[in-house]
């Protein structure tokens, strides 16, 4: 077996076909887009090149590629765990330890060598609401975005001595059936408190949106363990990426008066679109995706991201988000289920919402810690909130 750094088209031709060969029989797999996935190894595509880097091998067995992985260190958040830690991710292999373990090893050696002493996996080289985590339970349809591998991968992790770092849980909720009568309590109760209004996302205020979202972020995040401010030159780039498939009334926000405390983000499942595209967006997949949005060929809407600022997280604002969005999904009938994803077990507040509001657990997902001193004991993500 040879193991060769992605550095020329070719190899990255292969980079990406080994997940094509790999799961060409899983009738649940979804082919994420080249695109995609080229942007976050694209310097300036992917703003987390200002403050780091990366490197991607592709594994040959006589010529044929039967692995990939990449490695990239975030520097602005590297020194702020325990230990300093890089991370690892985009892994696709064949059933064979020991191809893995070379792919593991190339991980951290190339770490190592940076003043690394762990490696969290398999994530991504960017926000963690794409790529991120190893799926263990659930092996149904993925989210857009999701990761999805085939299960004799949690064996190759945990055999090579990565250890759990944090679950992540995804629920779905059946939108056809009608909100919990609690849940609608307490969103009547939040909507009589007239100090507090909602609003839904409108492109002409994008940039007061943006804005918005960030001073919730940067409050709601703030306890989240090596928590670092978000930057408003990323939030346009995934937003200018993302306009295309935005539905406004699939976003809202909630204010207290003027100040901005909360909101939530709901994209269309494109995995539902893009499935037949086996990772290609060229010309013609790219009119079917936008006339597949416009004709409304999607059941599924995943939630990326939620958030309440703390000081108003005892008044129901969830309960009121979540109410303006079931009185918009009422009127858009082509919408079904919701994925609620993820929500790690670190934050047992949001996974007790997503609970109440009906929704049925659907998926698991680990990150993994790996440490490369065996003898050294890295703890778990600490728990938010205690």
């Amino acid at each position: 077996m040879e193991l060769i750094q992605v550095s020329n088209k070719l190899v990255e031709f292969d980079f990406f076909e080994v997940a094509r060969i790999l799961y060409r029989d899983d009738p649940h797999w979804v082919c994420p887009l080249d695109v995609e996935i080229k942007a976050v190894f694209d310097p300036s595509a992917n703003i987390f090149y200002t403050n780091g880097e990366a490197v991607r091998w592709v594994l040959y067995d006589k010529n044929k590629p039967i692995g990939r992985v990449a490695a990239f260190i975030n520097w602005k958040k590297a020194n702020g765990y325990e230990v300093p830690t890089g991370g690892m991710g985009f892994f696709e292999c064949v059933n064979c330890q020991n191809a893995a373990f070379m792919l593991f090893d190339a991980c951290r050696n190339w770490l190592e060598c940076r003043g690394m002493k762990a490696m969290d996996g398999p994530i991504n080289f960017g926000e963690n609401d794409n790529f991120w985590g190893l799926l263990i339970q659930g092996y149904t349809h993925p989210g857009y975005g999701m990761p999805y591998n085939l299960p004799y991968y949690q064996q190759l992790f945990e055999s090579y001595g990565f250890k759990e770092y944090f679950q992540q849980r995804t629920n779905h909720l059946d939108l056809t059936k009608a909100i919990p009568e609690r849940f609608e309590k307490i969103a009547e109760w939040a909507l009589q408190k007239k100090e507090f209004n909602y609003k839904h996302f409108k492109f002409g205020q994008s940039e007061k949106f943006l804005a918005d979202f960030k001073i919730i972020y940067d409050k709601a995040w703030r306890f989240h363990e090596n928590f670092t401010p978000i930057e408003i030159d990323t939030l346009r780039k995934t937003f200018k990426k993302a306009k295309a498939i935005i539905d406004p009334e699939l976003i809202w926000f909630a204010y207290h008066n003027d100040e901005p405390i909360g909101f939530e983000v709901i994209f269309p499942d494109l995995n539902q679109l893009i499935k037949p595209f086996n990772g290609k967006l060229n010309l013609v997949n790219k009119f079917r995706l936008m006339l597949g949005i416009r004709l409304h060929k999607y059941s599924r809407v995943r939630m990326v991201i939620m958030g309440i600022s703390p000081n108003f997280q005892r008044y129901g604002i969830e309960a009121g988000i979540i109410h303006h969005l079931y009185k918009v999904i009422l009127k858009k009938r082509w919408i079904r289920e919701l994925e609620l994803s993820w929500v790690g077990d670190f934050n047992p507040k949001m996974q007790a919402l997503q609970t109440a509001t009906g929704s049925l657990f659907a998926k698991k997902h680990v990150t993994y810690r790996f440490a490369f001193d065996s003898d050294l004991e890295l703890g778990r993500s600490s728990v938010i909130g205690k």
